[in-house]
């Protein structure tokens, strides 16, 4: 491909995307901590017990979100043991089929069943997740954001290819100074944008893939999903959803070596009506994000069935710590925002450079113009 059709494509994805790209860059900066700042800004934490304290029945946990929400249902409980020690959080709605964005957290202690807190308040951390993830939009928004990325990744790889001819000339980190401004943050833009091109690439990728995770989950649905609750199809109706403390127990002795993060109620998006679904995690920075469902019977509390996720489930599963730097502790999210920075003064020197050009164009039009003017007038042309 000739190198001017490399510029023209550098130049328009750039261009398109650039707006969205700022959007994503400056909302991902506090996104990449959010841990430390949940932990600053006050979040619920448990009350201090002798170590070895049991945990209370998950069943007595249901109970008091309950009380607590008489007038909502179950549809979720999680943990994360190392963001909210010996902490219950419990998502209800209005209807076990409620849309994802409805939803009520009331934070329970593990061991006592006692409501801690409901941390249900749109705070700026809240704000920054919804720019980022759908601009507001929901799926129209969240598929926009991935188009951004991919527009994002072609810039990226055609700014490689314009970048080679640029290196026969100078050395590699050369930033001329001395040639002008303009000069300068061309080199700047280029020196910073070959420096960051992998981890560019990577964020790219994985926001594309993050951004589809609503077509993942359908399609593990109407696949995997289904496939392991087929010998249910034809049953009747559940009266009530059984205890969950007895599929907690089945899904422990199915995997003793893992862990339950989630468990999904009976008719949610990831439980059939007639089934419990609890997602097992590992124990290593790995393993602990790719889940793995095991299928309980509500009413006996038997297994129906468990499988490793397929391979496009785990693929978004290892790209969302990934986006955002949560493999490797602050060490590494610290690189995560340095880098995030670059990309900001990469995308502003990109619109930077462009308006100049622009304006220089602009500008020899209009002196053209003025020529072809001022030439018609001498040669006394009508109408000049």
């Amino acid at each position: 491909m000739h190198l001017r059709t490399w510029i023209f494509i550098h130049k328009w994805t750039s261009l398109i995307s650039t707006i969205f790209l700022l959007v994503l860059c400056l909302t991902g900066l506090p996104l990449v901590f959010h841990e430390e700042i949940e932990q600053l800004s006050g979040v619920v934490e448990a009350p201090s017990m002798p170590q070895g304290t049991p945990n209370a029945s998950l069943d007595k946990v249901v109970q008091s979100a309950l009380a607590a929400q008489p007038h909502k249902v179950v549809r979720y409980m999680f943990w994360d043991e190392e963001e909210h020690p010996h902490i219950t959080m419990v998502s209800m709605a209005s209807k076990v089929d409620a849309p994802p964005d409805e939803f009520w957290t009331v934070a329970i202690d593990s061991r006592t069943a006692q409501v801690l807190d409901q941390p249900n308040d749109q705070g700026f951390m809240a704000v920054m997740l919804q720019l980022h993830k759908d601009l507001y939009a929901g799926l129209p928004g969240q598929l926009f954001l991935g188009l951004m990325g991919l527009l994002l990744v072609i810039a990226v790889i055609s700014g490689v290819v314009v970048y080679k001819p640029f290196m026969r000339k100078q050395d590699f980190g050369t930033v001329r100074k001395q040639k002008g401004r303009g000069i300068k943050w061309l080199d700047l833009h280029n020196l910073l944008g070959i420096v960051t091109v992998v981890w560019l690439t990577v964020v790219g990728a994985t926001g594309i893939i993050n951004t589809l995770d609503p077509i993942v989950l359908a399609v593990w649905q109407g696949d995997q999903l289904a496939d392991m609750v087929k010998p249910y199809k034809n049953a009747p109706p559940m009266k009530d959803n059984g205890s969950v403390q007895a599929a907690f127990a089945t899904a422990i002795k199915i995997a003793p070596d893992m862990t339950v993060r989630l468990i999904a109620f009976p008719g949610t998006a990831f439980a059939d009506p007639h089934h419990y679904t609890a997602f097992m995690k590992g124990n290593t920075p790995l393993t602990a994000r790719l889940l793995r469902p095991v299928l309980v019977d509500a009413q006996t509390g038997v297994l129906t069935d468990t499988r490793e996720m397929p391979w496009y489930v785990k693929a978004l599963f290892v790209s969302q710590p990934l986006h955002f730097g949560d493999y490797g502790g602050l060490p590494l999210k610290i690189v995560w925002a340095l880098l995030d920075i670059l990309a900001i003064i990469i995308l502003g020197s990109g619109v930077y450079l462009w308006g100049k050009k622009y304006m220089r164009h602009r500008e020899a039009q209009g002196i053209l113009a003025e020529a072809e003017t001022r030439e018609a007038q001498r040669a006394g042309v009508p109408g000049q």
